[in-house]
């Protein structure tokens, strides 16, 4: 019942963004509206159950079903700036709130197919639909909004490895659209059936921050169908790298986002970073490191650069002495809607020194890609296997020199990786072959990106050949 009610409501759902596409409507624009909208209704249904409301008279759900045309417009477009101000759970989920459905009468399509639906669902089947909208969202390649996505196996798989205990705090400083924190939650919320510690779970022991208002809109949403802060949001709309942690976390999970720091994005000048450096990835890793408590512990999804480039090696020296750096996780090209990407996942504790580094790889011969061979979460197995979550320090290679050359599981010594230039963590031993059959379209993708970092590299040369007041490069 509950997969049909989902599975329908979401062919509903995608069948008018489809048309609201074709009239100039984003499907992220569309589904930021959608939420706002649900959220409205939501608040109805809670009404004729016999609670209060949590939106204000003259701003409800009954104000907009009654309305057509320009009138409606209007009235949606107040409404959405008065709770966009409100200082709790709505005006998060109201966040910078703007109406992009300009055109009345795609506006009352939207409102008439919610208000033909019952939303108030048991927590779970709410939430499972919201996230699947979301997931679809991020694979329309136009949306742009795959690059908020991280794979659900892998945060599964992150999270069965980290085991987040229902009394402990975690925190995702690049939350997206809360996939990281709701996996969390959902492994830490049959642990205890003890009423405080599960308030403190729906309550209090999330955080999340993005820089992105629609993001935090999604997020905000995306726990609240979950039953995660019904008073607050635990997501706040902020620049997490501008300034220094104001709490310590138990467990950090998180994909920050790969490239650059936005345009008009506030220089990092931190007192507390180890090095100063213009790679948002090294930033983000620094970032994790000061907001760990001692004992704390992190799992972090990260590019290849941050594994060897020069700005990054008192970061990896500083990551090998007082952290234990105690397993990277090596990923394949084709699980990420961003095309080409070369990551790996780095869990690491603060406050004791690294003895051995444990290498997974899972890159070498391995083949993905979002339209054959997805990535789930058994294609993990292994390595969660050989992790070993129930003692780390009881850990058993399965690469050897002699018998099984192409082992994925080994271990390297700290001191060894000490001793590599620029303390380089970029390793690789299997000797598989490595054929490149990626897609027309990834192959097209990675060569956008490397000409947008030529063009870019062109672009900073000239400045400084203007500089120094030297002749312009030839073109």
């Amino acid at each position: 019942m509950a997969n049909n009610t989902e599975q329908s409501i979401i062919k509903k759902v995608w069948t008018l963004a489809t048309t609201l596409s074709g009239q100039g409507v984003g499907f992220t624009d569309y589904i930021t509206q959608l939420t706002y909208l649900l959220f409205l209704k939501m608040d109805k249904e809670n009404r004729e159950l016999g609670e209060e409301s949590a939106i204000p008279e003259g701003y409800q759900w009954e104000e907009l079903t009654a309305l057509d045309g320009t009138d409606l417009l209007k009235q949606y477009e107040e409404t959405l700036d008065f709770l966009s101000r409100q200082d709790n759970l709505i005006g998060t989920i109201f966040t910078k709130a703007q109406n992009k459905i300009d055109k009345p009468v795609y506006l009352k399509k939207v409102i008439t197919m919610i208000d033909e639906e019952d939303w108030l669902l048991e927590g779970d089947v709410k939430g499972a639909i919201y996230e699947s909208i979301l997931e679809r969202n991020g694979q329309d390649k136009k949306s742009g909004a795959g690059q908020y996505f991280t794979p659900r196996p892998l945060i599964k798989a992150m999270v069965d490895c980290a085991r987040p205990k229902i009394t402990e705090t975690v925190c995702d400083p690049a939350c997206g659209t809360g996939g990281f924190l709701l996996a969390a939650f959902d492994y830490m919320k049959n642990q205890s059936q003890d009423k405080e510690k599960r308030e403190f779970l729906r309550n209090e022991a999330l955080s999340g921050t993005d820089n992105t208002a629609l993001v935090v809109t999604l997020a905000s949403m995306n726990l609240y169908l979950h039953g995660i802060g019904a008073d607050r949001s635990p997501i706040i709309c902020a620049d997490s790298l501008e300034k220094q942690p104001e709490k310590l976390f138990d467990v950090i999970l998180a994909n920050p986002p790969f490239g650059t720091r936005p345009a008009g994005s506030v220089d990092i000048q931190r007192d507390d970073f180890i090095t100063e450096t213009k790679n948002n990835q090294l930033n983000f890793l620094q970032h994790i490191m000061m907001s760990l408590r001692s004992g704390g512990r992190a799992a972090v999804v990260l590019p290849d650069n941050v594994l060897f480039e020069g700005s990054g090696e008192t970061i990896r020296r500083r990551l090998l002495k007082d952290f234990n750096l105690h397993t990277i996780l090596r990923l394949p090209t084709g699980i990420f809607y961003a095309q080409g990407v070369k990551a790996n996942v780095l869990f690491f504790t603060k406050g004791e020194p690294t003895r051995d580094v444990w290498f997974y790889d899972y890159r070498t011969g391995v083949k993905h890609t979002l339209a054959n061979n997805k990535l789930e979460r058994r294609h993990l197995d292994d390595f969660v296997a050989c992790y070993n979550p129930d003692n780390i320090s009881s850990r058993t290679e399965t690469y050897n020199v002699e018998t099984e050359p192409n082992g994925r599981w080994r271990k390297y010594p700290a001191e060894e990786l000490l001793k590599r230039d620029k303390t380089s963590l970029d390793i690789t031993w299997m000797k598989i072959e490595d054929t490149d059959d990626r897609t027309l379209a990834e192959l097209m993708a990675d060569i956008e990106t490397k000409s947008n970092n030529i063009a870019s590299a062109v672009a900073q040369l000239k400045e400084l050949f203007s500089e120094l007041n030297l002749n312009e490069v030839n073109e």
